[in-house]
């Protein structure tokens, strides 16, 4: 990226390069601040890949699908990059146009993929096969040698996760939870909720403690009948009030 800032004039790529570490820094925690970076990075730099990159991923991640294909698609022009190919097959998803992702992972392109792409380009098929309803395609798509590897790579926990999930779908609750344990055996960044579906199988609720403390807090400050205690004190209070209002002999209130 930095390479590719380096045709523009010095200034102007700071404040592209300004731009494109905001988009970074806020596309998890906040999209749409990431989104607004990008279209000022692309107003900058519409010229540049590594710009339409970044622009097409926070159009993503704020479910712009249309906007981030055809960013995505400009970058690969520019690049002749085959790396978001498995990215531009989720955006025909999110378009709802599973058939089409079906098509792109049958291309030609998906073999020029490293295995972390060619990974990912499994997990969007899986997912575009559970999109049209095709639960135990989804399964077949998903077993690989990458699956049954007990080898532990960046990618291990989620196609676990989606394996686990896509058997779920299936009505193979055993086998479900045999991978929802093994996506946490290897979910060593808590990229996943695996932890949270196995507790679902197993029956287990969660409580929040804090919730569970505010609660007793006010029970206690109440009666059976859900009045404060205070109210008995401010009921006699009044009555002792009603009865100092008597009158003096001389007429005068107290």
């Amino acid at each position: 990226m930095r390479q590719e800032l380096m045709s523009l004039p010095k200034t102007l790529a700071e404040d592209v390069a300004r731009n494109l570490v905001m988009v970074a820094k806020l596309i998890d925690e906040d999209p749409e601040k990431a989104y607004a970076y990008s279209r000022i990075a692309l107003r900058l730099a519409s010229r540049v890949a590594a710009v339409r990159e970044a622009a097409g991923f926070a159009a993503y991640a704020t479910q712009k699908y249309a906007e981030a294909l055809a960013e995505f698609r400009a970058a690969r022009r520019m690049t002749g990059n085959v790396d978001l190919w498995p990215v531009m097959a989720d955006c025909e998803r999110g378009l709802g146009r599973p058939e089409r992702t079906l098509a792109m992972a049958g291309e030609p392109e998906v073999q020029k993929l490293d295995k972390a792409g060619q990974v990912e380009m499994r997990l969007v098929a899986a997912g575009a096969r559970r999109d049209m309803g095709q639960v135990d395609a989804a399964i077949v798509t998903l077993q690989s040698p990458e699956l049954a590897s007990n080898s532990v790579q960046p990618w291990t926990a989620r196609l676990r996760y989606a394996y686990a999930d896509a058997l779920l779908a299936a009505g193979r609750e055993d086998e479900a939870r045999e991978w929802f344990a093994k996506a946490l055996e290897s979910d060593k960044d808590g990229t996943t909720d695996a932890s949270d579906r196995l507790a679902e199988l197993d029956g287990v609720e969660f409580v929040d403690a804090f919730e569970e403390t505010e609660e007793a807090e006010e029970t206690e400050g109440t009666d059976d009948g859900g009045r404060t205690r205070g109210g008995d004190l401010d009921e006699d209070l009044d009555e002792d009030s009603d009865e100092d209002t008597d009158e003096d002999v001389d007429g005068t209130e107290r």
